[in-house]
């Protein structure tokens, strides 16, 4: 069997970059940036209020009370007819530029307002409640570097700037597929003896969608060599990446293996890893291939130990695994010490730290653990058994991808890809 991080190297450093694009500021959810991004201008770009209340010389606060008079009235998207003098204020709303003259803002709530005046109940330092022009980012600035995966805050700073357009490598189009004279649709309501609900199409669909990836839905392909491979020729036609699930197992009837070999560069392994130990992969007229197993547990750990990272990859991003924390046990887990065993646990997060417990059970056909499951206990080759109290590195496919291949997969590694990827 081959070792799982060597399997991880080898389909990382075979995965194409996917081709450079200029998309907008609406497209770029969940996009990788190609280039760094530059502050065209500073953020903000005056300086402003932070507070609603008084634009003032802070001076003339130092001893209150004290009475100053109001010049006029500056709303937000406003500016400022006059300028602030000693014994005068400005009445200012938050998000409006300050008036020259005034260095800082006293907050209405420490005021009493008058007809033409204002008593100032506080002290207030140079400074107070205002924003500097460029106190967020600075021109000139580099604000984000290539490989950062653009979430709603990095798009909201993006907005600020007023780029016109956002570089970004584009996103990956996968076309899908379930094989299998036993597949039914997910709606099907009632099954004959043998036939099985196709789970892994909307498993796979759904992980894609949050990936961002865009998904061709090739449906269910029965068992015929001749359709098989049409509808395998159609997806490299139109695909960056193509996905099937079961027919890599070592069955008589797993006529995935004999199409794909017969069309492109595909490998067959036996991965030492539990569940998803039937792997596939290569390529289709160039395209990628990946080649999951049948059963649902195993296409979502095969999934996360190697599609996930291969289409970040793809896309530019620099944290393509899922981060790893230290928990520990709270019930035995008893798992094959000659493989990467990946259990499905619930995690409680206590001031201890994460306590751990299997979430059902851990046969690779059992979905209902794995939507229990709030991330996956990683029991590495040679452990065998975890005992209550024992250490144990959890991978959170719950949470967005936090490290690097070669915080990953080690700096010999990164090189390799690097070269060949």
């Amino acid at each position: 069997m081959r070792p799982l991080g060597e399997a991880q190297r080898d389909v990382l450093g075979a995965v194409p970059d996917l081709p450079l694009a200029d998309v907008s500021l609406a497209e770029a959810l969940g996009l990788v940036l190609a280039t760094p991004v530059v502050a065209p201008s500073d953020v903000p770009p005056f300086a402003n209020s932070a507070m609603d209340g008084y634009a003032v010389v802070a001076q003339d606060t130092q001893t209150p009370p004290v009475t100053l008079q109001v010049l006029e009235d500056v709303p937000a998207g406003s500016v400022a007819q006059t300028s602030v003098r000693p014994g005068f204020a400005i009445k200012i709303m938050t998000g409006a530029p300050v008036p020259s003259g005034a260095d800082a803002i006293v907050r209405v709530e420490d005021t009493e307002p008058g007809n033409d005046s204002v008593v100032v109940n506080a002290t207030v330092a140079v400074g107070t409640s205002v924003r500097p022009a460029g106190g967020d980012v600075v021109t000139g600035e580099t604000v984000f570097e290539p490989g950062v995966r653009l979430t709603p805050p990095h798009v909201a700073v993006l907005a600020s700037l007023g780029l016109p357009s956002i570089p970004v490598r584009r996103r990956p189009t996968v076309a899908l597929m379930s094989t299998g004279d036993e597949v039914r649709r997910p709606d099907t309501m009632s099954l004959e003896p043998g036939q099985i609900r196709d789970s892994n199409r909307p498993l796979l669909a759904g992980l894609l969608a949050e990936l961002g990836a865009d998904v061709i839905d090739l449906g269910i392909i029965e068992d015929d060599e001749a359709v098989l491979r049409d509808t395998v020729e159609k997806a490299a036609s139109v695909a960056d990446v193509i996905f099937t699930s079961g027919g890599v197992s070592m069955g008589e009837y797993d006529l995935v293996k004999i199409v794909l070999r017969d069309l492109g560069t595909i490998d067959f392994w036996q991965v030492a890893m539990q569940p998803a130990k039937p792997f596939a992969f290569g390529h289709i007229e160039g395209t990628p291939l990946f080649g999951l197993p049948g059963n649902p547990v195993s296409v979502m750990v095969a999934f996360e130990q190697f599609a996930r990272p291969a289409l970040l990859h793809m896309m530019g991003a620099g944290q393509i695994f899922r981060p790893r924390v230290a928990g520990t046990m709270d019930e035995p887990i008893a798992t094959d010490p000659a493989k990467t065993v990946f259990a499905r646990v619930a995690i409680e997060s206590t001031w201890e730290g994460f306590i751990v417990k299997r979430s059902g059970g851990q046969n690779s056909n059992i979905l209902s653990a794995l939507a229990r499951a709030d991330g996956f206990a990683v029991v590495p080759v040679g452990v065998g058994e975890l005992q209550v109290g024992d250490p144990v590195e959890l991978e959170m496919f719950r949470w967005p991808e936090g490290r690097t291949i070669t915080q990953a997969l080690g700096a010999e590694v990164f090189s390799s890809v690097t070269q060949n990827g």
